[in-house]
């Protein structure tokens, strides 16, 4: 069963990665310089960063030393190190880029099909299952192809891989508190309730709990990968412990990811720079 269930998340890896190239397959020197985050990062630093992260996870099964070394500028830089990989990676030329994007995701496919039963990755969180590992890899795909997608104007297809975002989402409930030095509430089991685009209804937690998320599966995504404020996505809470989650929850590892500005506040400094 769990080779089958790989087997489902790599489907849905590869796809989620064939979207987001034909986005930026055709681009021009000048697209992959389109500013794509707050921060400043582009189209390049983008995919970069996808590339980084695909070559480290390959080094996590299939090179220790790689892996170690890895680890230790994790280890010497925190807030840094990822950014850091991203922005050598976005120096290169694009069709470099693109070329090493797409041989590293057929290499990772590769090694995480390979990986033995019951066996885990060395990561740099604690140590994933292959299948746990691919599904951070959509969830990172789908978050960095949402911000590509946007900068460029794109039309975002709505997709049932979203709901592997939305499992992290729910499953790191408890990292989400510990990487902001919080405690997880005594008691405080939350029943998780959401609709997926074609209409499924997925859930999570137990049935009888006070504490309730209802509503989108894609809204709740964009909260867990910080894409949006809790205000602009129809995501609604029952309880101060759900409602509270949802201002922190965060799928991906690291340091707690940035605050969302609501989509109000945004159009009226938007406003004032025009004026």
């Amino acid at each position: 069963m769990s080779r089958t269930i790989l087997t489902q998340v790599l489907s849905d890896l590869a796809a989620e990665s064939q979207q987001l190239d034909s986005w930026v397959a055709g681009l021009t020197a000048a697209g992959w310089q389109t500013v794509t985050t707050p921060e400043g990062w582009t189209v390049a630093h983008q995919i970069g960063h996808l590339h980084w992260t695909d070559l480290a996870s390959l080094a996590a099964i299939t090179d220790p030393d790689e892996f170690g070394r890895n680890m230790l500028a994790a280890a010497s830089d925190p807030g840094g190190f990822v950014d850091q990989g991203a922005g050598t990676m976005a120096k290169l030329p694009a069709p470099e880029l693109l070329a090493g994007w797409r041989a590293g995701r057929v290499a990772l496919d590769a090694a995480l099909r390979d990986v033995p039963d019951g066996d885990k990755v060395p990561w740099y969180g604690p140590p994933m299952s292959p299948t746990s590992m691919a599904t951070a890899r959509i969830m990172e795909t789908w978050a960095h192809g949402h911000d590509v997608a946007e900068a460029l104007g794109l039309q975002i297809p709505r997709t049932s891989r979203v709901k592997h975002v939305c499992h992290l989402g729910v499953r790191t409930r408890g990292f989400a508190y510990a990487v902001r030095g919080e405690q997880v509430p005594d008691g405080g089991e939350v029943r998780v309730e959401l609709t997926g685009p074609d209409g499924d209804l997925w859930t999570w937690g137990p049935e009888d709990a006070a504490e309730r998320v209802t509503g989108s599966g894609y809204g709740f995504a964009l909260l867990a990968t910080r894409r949006r404020h809790p205000d602009d996505v129809d995501v609604h809470a029952v309880g101060d412990t759900a409602a509270h989650w949802l201002t922190i929850v965060q799928a991906f590892a690291g340091m707690p990811g940035n605050e969302p500005r609501p989509l109000a506040e945004r159009i009226t400094d938007q406003a004032m720079v025009t004026d």
